[in-house]
């Protein structure tokens, strides 16, 4: 077993350790490319391309 003063020494300098600010560097965030408009919000209810499901049998 440690002695008493080594565990108390043991426990400041974690203390100490966590106390101690870290340098850190801030990284510039790339700017995200603007969004293409949806062609949907641009032509009418009627001029919408069907959608749905096809079925081939080979």
């Amino acid at each position: 077993m440690l002695d008493a003063f080594i565990i108390e020494e043991i426990k400041r300098r974690e203390r100490s350790r966590e106390d101690r600010e870290r340098p850190a560097v801030e990284l510039p965030l790339p700017v995200p490319p603007d969004r293409p408009h949806r062609r949907s919000t641009e032509t009418d209810d009627d001029e919408k391309p069907q959608r749905g499901v096809v079925v081939i049998d080979l």
